[in-house]
C-alpha cells in the first residue's frame, strides 16, 4: 500500500473520476457507425447515451450511503468490477437493445469512480485542503472530455467501434487492480454507520422545499442540459451533415472543451472579487448568448462547422462559470447534509439532461436546427432561473434586514 497523501494516490483517484467523461464522450464519434452496425435509427443510438446518464444519476443516490456503511474501498471496487465486465460484454453485443441494457449497468458501475473518488479525497485531506486538491483534479479532468473523442475517433477508424468499449474495460480493470493493491481504505475508523431510508427521504424532502436550493439546482440543470444537447446531436451534425471524418470530430470537440476550461479559469479568478451570485449572472448571460447565436445561424442556414463550434464554445464558457457557482450555492446552506444535497442535485441534473437528450434525438431532422434550438432554450432557461434566484435572494436579504430592525423599533 502507498501513502494516502502521495501523488500516486491522487493520480489514481483522478483517473477514477475521469471514468464519467470517458464513458460518455469516447464513443460519440461512433454514433453514425452504430446506426449502420445495428440497423438502428438516431433515436435508438442516442438513447444509449441517455440511458447511461440515467444510470449514472440513480447510482449517485445509493453509493454515498453504501460507502458510509461498508467503507469507500469495497464499494468502489465493486463498482469498478461491474464497469469493467459490462464494458467487456458490450464488445460482444449484437443488438441495440442489449447495448442499451449494458450501458445502464456500465453507468451504475462507473458512477462509483467520481462519486467515491471525491469522497476519498475528502476523507484524506479534510474539508479545507480537499477543496484545493479537488480543484486540481477538476482542472486535470477537463482534459478527459477533450481527449476522449479524439482517442475514440482513432480507435474507431483503426479497429472499429468495439475497440472503444474494450479500451474502457481495460481502463476499469487497471483502475480496479491499482485500487486493490495500492490504496488503503480512506474512511476514518469507526465512521461506518447505517442511514435509514426514512432519514434519507426526509433530507431530500427538506432540500426540495428549500427555494434557493431548488433554483440553484434548476440553474445548474438547465445549463448542463444544453451541454448534453450538444453531446447528443453534435456527432451527427459534424460527421453526417457536414461531412467531416470521425477523427476530426474529436478535434472540434476539444475546441468546445477549451471554452469550458476558459470559463472555469475565469470563475476561479473572479469569484472572490465579485461573489458567487454576480458571477452566476454573467455566466448565465454568456450561455444564453452562445445558445441563441447558434440558433440564429441555424435558422439562417449557415451550414459551416464554425457556426456550430464557435457559438457552443461561447456557451461552454458560460457552463464553466455557472456549474461550479450554482453547485456551491446549492450546497452552502446545508453543511450538515452536504452529501445528500450533492447527490440529489446530481440526480436531478443528470435526469433532466437525459430527458432533453432523448428529445433532441427524437426530433432530429438531419440539420443543426433541433440541437441549436435545444441549446438556445436551455441557455435562456438558465438565465431565467438565475433571475428568479436573484429575486428570492433579495427577498431573503430584505426579510433579514426587517428582522434586525424590529427589536430597535420596539425599544
Amino acid at each position: 500500500m502507498i501513502s494516502p497523501k502521495s501523488l500516486l494516490t491522487a493520480a489514481i483517484i483522478a483517473s477514477l473520476v475521469a471514468i464519467g467523461p470517458l464513458s460518455t464522450d469516447m464513443y460519440l464519434p461512433a454514433f453514425p457507425m452504430l446506426m449502420q452496425s445495428f440497423d438502428a435509427d438516431i433515436n435508438q443510438v442516442q438513447n444509449t447515451l441517455s440511458i447511461f446518464l440515467i444510470g449514472f444519476a440513480l447510482a449517485q443516490l445509493i453509493y454515498g450511503p453504501l460507502s458510509d456503511r461498508f467503507g469507500r474501498k469495497p464499494v468502489l471496487m465493486g463498482g469498478l468490477l461491474l464497469f469493467a465486465l459490462s464494458s467487456l460484454a458490450i464488445v460482444f453485443t449484437d443488438s441495440i437493445s442489449t447495448l442499451s441494457a449494458l450501458r445502464l449497468l456500465q453507468a451504475i458501475g462507473g458512477s462509483a469512480g467520481p462519486v467515491l473518488g471525491r469522497a476519498m479525497v475528502r476523507d484524506i485531506y479534510g474539508p479545507t485542503e480537499s477543496a484545493r486538491l479537488l480543484s486540481y483534479i477538476s482542472t486535470a479532468m477537463a482534459v478527459a472530455p477533450a481527449a476522449a473523442p479524439i482517442i475514440g475517433g482513432y480507435l474507431l477508424v483503426w479497429f472499429g467501434w468495439h475497440s472503444i468499449f474494450l479500451f474502457l474495460a481495460v481502463y476499469g480493470a487497471i483502475g480496479l487492480l491499482l485500487l486493490g493493491i495500492r490504496i488503503p481504505e480512506t474512511a476514518p475508523p469507526g465512521s461506518h454507520h447505517v442511514m435509514s431510508v426514512s432519514s434519507l427521504l426526509k433530507n431530500y424532502g427538506i432540500l426540495l422545499k428549500h427555494p434557493t436550493w431548488r433554483w440553484y439546482t434548476l440553474t445548474c440543470s438547465f445549463v448542463f442540459a444544453g451541454l448534453f444537447s450538444f453531446l447528443s446531436g453534435s456527432s451527427f451534425i459534424i460527421i453526417e451533415f457536414l461531412g467531416y471524418k470521425e477523427e476530426q470530430f474529436g478535434l472540434f470537440f476539444a475546441l468546445v472543451v477549451i471554452g469550458f476550461m476558459l470559463g472555469t479559469q475565469i470563475a476561479g479568478r473572479l469569484v472572490r472579487r465579485i461573489g458567487i451570485n454576480r458571477l452566476l449572472g454573467y455566466g448565465s448571460l454568456i450561455a444564453a448568448t452562445g445558445g441563441i447565436s447558434m440558433l440564429i445561424l441555424a435558422l439562417a442556414e449557415v451550414h459551416h462547422v464554425a457556426a456550430v463550434v464557435v457559438p457552443h464554445m461561447v456557451y461552454m464558457v458560460g457552463v464553466g462559470i455557472v456549474m461550479p457557482q450554482s453547485m456551491a450555492g446549492a450546497l452552502a446552506p446545508f453543511p450538515h447534509m452536504a452529501g445528500a444535497a450533492s447527490a440529489l442535485l446530481g440526480f436531478i441534473q443528470m435526469s433532466f439532461a437525459a430527458g432533453v437528450g432523448v428529445l433532441v434525438g427524437h426530433y432530429h431532422d438531419g440539420s443543426p436546427l433541433t440541437m441549436s434550438f435545444s441549446i438556445a432554450l436551455m441557455g435562456t432557461l438558465t438565465l431565467i432561473s438565475f433571475r428568479r434566484l436573484q429575486r428570492i435572494n433579495r427577498q431573503n436579504e430584505d426579510d433579514d434586514q426587517d428582522g434586525e430592525e424590529e427589536p430597535a423599533s420596539a425599544a
